[in-house]
Parts: C-alpha cells; sequence; structure tokens
C-alpha cells in the first residue's frame, strides 16, 4: 500500500490548492505527474527546491515523476508571478541552460531504467518546436477562450501594465505540455507553485476538451520567511544549488541562520524526516534553542541532498572557524574556495614573499612588515597574555618563526587575536 501522498504534504504544509479527486488519483495506483522548470538561468536556484521536493516526496511514495525543461516556453516567459515582461534570452544561452538544468534534476531524482517508477527527464521543445503556427492554432488554440484564458489571475494581473501576445500564449503553451504528456506518458497530474494554478488548470481543460480525459492539479504556497520577506533571497542575491555561483559553505550558511519560526516549517518542507523525528528535534530546541539543533540538522539534510556529505562536512568546519572551534588540521583540510568563504569579511593584510623568505619571527611578521599590529610590544604582550594564535596554533614565544611551510595554501595565515578577532594575511 503507497504513503498516503496528500496526508503527509498536508503536515508538511506543502498543499495550497489541490483539485477535487486528485487525493482519489494518488490512491488508486501508480500515478505519473510532472513539474515544469524554465531554463531562465544556468542553475536551479532554492526557490525551484519546493517543486522537487513535490518530486522527491511524490517517487518515495511510490509513483513516477516527470521533470519537464521548458526548452520551448524557456524562450517565451511565463507571466505568472511577474509585473513586467521577462527579457528573451538568446537561443545559445537557452541551449546551455537547459542542459544544465538537466544535470541539476537528475542528481535529485531516480532515473534507472531498472526501477518501475523512475523519474524522466524530458524537455517541451522536443514537442513544441516541431508545431507550425497554423497547426498549433488549430491543434490548440481553437479549444480555450479568450475569456477563458481573460479570467485567469496570471492574466488578469498584467492587463494594467500591458502583456504582450508571447505572453499570454505561454498560458495555451503550458495547456498543450500536460495534453502531450497526458497522451504519451500517462501523466494525469501536475504539480507546481501556487502561482501556477491557473496555467495547470488551463492544461486540465484542454485535456478534458480535446479527449474527454480528466487530469489533476496540485499547488504548493510560495515559501516566504517568518518575517514576510521572499524567501531564497540574500543581499547578495539568489541562493544557488551550484556550488559554481553559491558555495556550498554559503548554501549550507544560509540554512544555519534561518529563525527558530522558519527552521521547523523548513524541516518539513525539504527534508525527508519523518514526522515524529521532526516533532523531537523541535522540542529539544525548544528547550535550548541557543544550541540552534534545528538550524544544525536542517543545514546538514539540505546541504548532504544538494551536493554531497562530504560538502556539509566541509562547509561545517569551515562554519567552526570563527567561532573558535576549528584546529590547524580543520584549517588545512579546508579547499582554499571554503577557507575564502568562511572569512568574508574578516579584515586583510598583505605580506611579501620576499620579507618572508625562509622565516619571519611572529613579531617581525605581524608589527614589522604588516600592519596588523600597531606596534611590536603589543605583539609580545598578547603572546606572553596567551591571547595569540596563526592558524589556530596558539604562539607562546614572540621568537618564534613563521616559515612557508606554515602557510595555507601556500599563501595565506589566519591571525587570531583573543576569542574572536581575526586577520588573514596573504602572502604576495
Amino acid at each position: 500500500m503507497k504513503t498516503n501522498l496528500v496526508d503527509s504534504l498536508r503536515w508538511r504544509g506543502m498543499i495550497h490548492d489541490i483539485m477535487p479527486g486528485t487525493e482519489e488519483l494518488l490512491h488508486s495506483g501508480t500515478v505519473t505527474a510532472y513539474v515544469g522548470f524554465d531554463p531562465t538561468a544556468d542553475s536551479l536556484h532554492i526557490g525551484h527546491l519546493v517543486s522537487i521536493m513535490l518530486l522527491r516526496h511524490l517517487q518515495a511514495a511510490g509513483h513516477r515523476p516527470i521533470a519537464l525543461i521548458g526548452g520551448a516556453t524557456g524562450m517565451v516567459g511565463d507571466p505568472s508571478g511577474k509585473s513586467a515582461e521577462r527579457n528573451l534570452l538568446d537561443l545559445e544561452e537557452l541551449r546551455a541552460n537547459q542542459d544544465a538544468v538537466a544535470r541539476q534534476l537528475k542528481g535529485f531524482l531516480d532515473h534507472d531504467p531498472g526501477r518501475e517508477n523512475a523519474a524522466l527527464i524530458l524537455n517541451n521543445h522536443d514537442w513544441l518546436g516541431k508545431f507550425n503556427l497554423l497547426d498549433f492554432l488549430r491543434n490548440a488554440g481553437k479549444h480555450l477562450t479568450i475569456n477563458y484564458m481573460m479570467a485567469k489571475e496570471s492574466v488578469k494581473n498584467r492587463l494594467e501594465g500591458g502583456l504582450s501576445f508571447t505572453e499570454f500564449s505561454y498560458q495555451l503553451l503550458q495547456a498543450w505540455d500536460f495534453y502531450h504528456l497526458y497522451t504519451h506518458h500517462g501523466c494525469r497530474l501536475q504539480m507546481g507553485g501556487s502561482d501556477q494554478w491557473g496555467n495547470i488548470t488551463a492544461g486540465t481543460e484542454l485535456i478534458r476538451r480535446k479527449s474527454g480525459g480528466e487530469a489533476f492539479a496540485l499547488t504548493c504556497p510560495l515559501i516566504t520567511r517568518a518575517d514576510g520577506r521572499k524567501f531564497g533571497k540574500t543581499e547578495s542575491g539568489n541562493v544557488w544549488l551550484d556550488p559554481r555561483r553559491t558555495s556550498a559553505y554559503q548554501f549550507y550558511q544560509f540554512w544555519l541562520n534561518v529563525s527558530d519560526e522558519d527552521a521547523e516549517r523548513y524541516m518539513r518542507i525539504f527534508t525527508h524526516l519523518e514526522r515524529e523525528e521532526i516533532e523531537a528535534l523541535a522540542a529539544s530546541h525548544t528547550q535550548a534553542p541557543h544550541r540552534r539543533e534545528l538550524q544544525q540538522r536542517l543545514g546538514r539534510e539540505v546541504t548532504t541532498m544538494v551536493h554531497s556529505e562530504e560538502a556539509w562536512q566541509s562547509a561545517r568546519e569551515a562554519s567552526q572557524i570563527l567561532f573558535g572551534k576549528g584546529t590547524t588540521e580543520t584549517l588545512r583540510s579546508l579547499a582554499e574556495d571554503d577557507l575564502l568563504d568562511a572569512l568574508e569579511g574578516v579584515p586583510r593584510a598583505v605580506v611579501t614573499r620576499n620579507h618572508l623568505g625562509d622565516g619571519l619571527d611572529v613579531v617581525e611578521l605581524l608589527a614589522g612588515h604588516s600592519d596588523v599590529f600597531a606596534s611590536k610590544g603589543e605583539v609580545r604582550r598578547l603572546v606572553k597574555n596567551g591571547g595569540l594564535s596563526i592558524n589556530k596554533r596558539r604562539i607562546n614565544d614572540p621568537a618564534d618563526k613563521i616559515t612557508p611551510a606554515d602557510l595555507l595554501h601556500g599563501r595565506f595565515l589566519l591571525v587570531q587575536q583573543g576569542k574572536k578577532r581575526y586577520t588573514l594575511i596573504t602572502i604576495e
């Protein structure tokens, strides 16, 4: 017997709208369902992760997921939830984006052909790209009236500011996708964000009118933070799933820094942990919120899922550096990018490689050839009081020498004064 997917999604806070009959459909046997992803960039971001989790939960419940890449619809642009028209991407950029998005989606879903409910990764350009205009108008446009299309929120919300025919047609293109997947893959359910309800139900209507068939819709809420701010946005922009855009360390830090209220909610949405475990973690967190158990576990689960177990471990170790828990071995084990990410915002200093030579004593290094300290006496006093460390190694003698062998990645030294004051020296 399959897991009651709808009950699980309701508890997780992942259902906004659901068409009558959908729950019965999901109880009737293996169901094929899809979510669309337009390749507007060369990486998905954590806003897309909600829809990815819908597909993962669907597959875990024994159903078959389809991740549909909008190679064709991405050429048009979806007006849903947008206040202005998107800039159209050139074909070369679009192709590169869709290839990158396909690689990412394959990492989240089990597409082993030996599995009964193996995921499919499809591209709607494979069928929409073959339509000529007249055939599309006759086969698709004939079945949905202008009145029906105008009533959709995604259209009504844009009429005052202007909506091009290009974006107006998006609804019909997405409806045809659903019809195509229904006809060729037995797909009877489309899922997506709540802003997609109008587009999805247009597909169910097209299926009904063209074939007399019955298809269904399910949407999840658009995720926001507890304070109402947009989910997944930081001062530096989106939190991306590709480590070239957002490093594993930065990704981990995003989850580590969410509020207590958000952490429990996000645990339900973005992990596969069972209800009992999440509720136990929440209760333990309430008893000792300063330990941030929810955030720690959330960061681990999501970073491991999106990147890897090794990436999470490295990100966790990097995050400990500034909180006094890191060791020399930890520092040396970090990749250079992780080290620099962890030390972003830390004051910097530069020492020329000629001055370092084969070795330079700590006092000369920090006060003679850099401006980390104002005077040599200040360095000596700090060493005497046990308050100076370099690369997490306590300096006990001001005459100690720092040599090229001490450099991290052949060019960095991390100077620590007291518990929380750091300077990163680069040897150039």
